[in-house]
Formats: C-alpha cells, structure tokens, sequence
C-alpha cells in the first residue's frame, strides 16, 4: 500500500512541478492561442489557460498534502510507536555501565584495551 501511494505521491510532484515552471511569473499563464491578446472567450486564451493551471496547480496541491499525510500516517503504524530517540537512549545508559570510560556514545571495540580516564597530552 505504500509503495502505491509513494508511486503516486511522486507523479503527483513531476506534475506539480510541471504546472507551476508552465505558468507565467507576471500572473499570465502559458500564452496559447494567438500571443495572448486575441479576440473570442476560447478555453486557451491567456485568461482561459491561466484560469486552468491555477486550477489544476490547486488540486495537485491539495493531492501533494493527501499523499503526504497518508505517507505519515502509514508509516507512524509500521514503526510500533517508537522513537529513534526512544532507540537511541538505551544505547547511551548502556555504554556508561559497561565501564566505557568518560561517558562516550561510541560502542567499544571487542578486543580493544578499556579507554583511560586519563587525559591524552602529558601534563608537565
């Protein structure tokens, strides 16, 4: 289910990204149908187009926000409610009990002398 609602998440964005590069920066729209100005109330003068891509801009809008609150919502579910802090604190508390030294968040190497509380530059 999420792979599909990814896959469409994603055409939904190349769309978007399409229609809002098409429009004009000066309010216009994509100027089809006789440089603009010409007469009759046709679909693709630069009011009709213009009028069509805000339209069309708006619904993939509210599409994009659909897709990605479903996205959330589905993966809040596969992860049984945990953090990745909730996953990272254990880890911590457990590196300051096994001797681990001045508190460090790194894991110690199997094999590896236990780390000196000592400071590394001689102090003469």
């Amino acid at each position: 289910m999420i792979a599909i609602i990814t896959v469409v998440h994603l055409l939904i964005v190349l769309a978007l990204i399409a229609t809002v590069l098409l429009q004009r920066s000066e309010g216009g729209a994509l100027g089809i149908g006789g440089g603009g100005g010409g007469g009759g109330g046709g679909m693709f003068t630069s009011r009709g187009a213009g009028n069509a891509l805000t339209r069309t801009t708006a619904i993939l809008a509210v599409c994009f926000f659909v897709t990605s609150l479903s996205l959330a919502y589905l993966s809040r579910g596969n992860s049984s409610g945990s953090s990745i802090l909730d996953q990272v604190a254990p880890s911590q508390t457990q590196g300051e009990q096994s001797g681990n030294g001045g508190g460090s968040v790194l894991p110690t190497l199997p094999g590896a002398p236990p780390a000196s509380t000592e400071p590394a530059v001689p102090t003469e």
